[in-house]
């Protein structure tokens, strides 16, 4: 799969200081604080990284922010741990991700999402993972993770998981 297409007039470029992220509003308290005050934080610490999706003369329309974890093999379901060691396991997390509320109906969210499962499908070919995890901040959230065929996690109402084979069978369809 190529790089996700965006509307003209958006791009797509690593989170730096000058974005103005404290006008940053999706609507979702936790997800325009963590863009203001820790996104860029944890970037400069390699904690995590965050794409901006830049909007004309440089307004954040969206963005997304992946990290790496490891979880703990009996936190996985059956089906995706058939056959791996009984040990901590590589997984990529989609840590976060927000649509500002002046962009949307533009599809920017699934777009985001496409091009961070693509990142997050890139990256696996050098730093191997068995699933993309993420914690949903509501069901709405959750609802639109679903329709992507994330799958809850057992025991975890709120977490999701895309298997490795699921994210790779989605970029072969592309």
């Amino acid at each position: 799969m190529n790089a996700v297409r965006f509307p003209d007039g958006y791009r797509l470029e690593p989170l730096r200081k000058r974005h103005p992220r404290a006008v940053f509003r999706c609507g979702q308290a936790q997800v325009d604080d963590w863009l203001a005050t820790k996104a860029l934080q944890n970037q400069d610490k390699r904690l995590s990284a965050t794409k901006a999706l830049i909007a004309g003369p440089g307004d954040i329309a969206g963005f997304y922010t992946l990290a790496t974890a490891q979880v703990d093999f009996s936190d996985l379901p059956p089906e995706l741990i058939r056959h791996l060691p009984r040990r901590d396991l590589p997984v990529a997390v989609l840590a976060w991700l927000g649509v500002d509320v002046g962009h949307r109906g533009l599809g920017l969210g699934h777009r985001l999402l496409a091009q961070a499962l693509l990142d997050c499908h890139l990256a696996s070919r050098i730093f191997p993972v068995v699933a993309v995890i993420l914690d949903c901040i509501d069901e709405p959230a959750k609802a639109f993770y679903r329709r992507w065929d994330f799958r809850e996690l057992p025991g975890y109402r709120q977490r999701l998981y895309l298997s490795w084979k699921q994210l790779d069978a989605m970029m072969q369809d592309q």
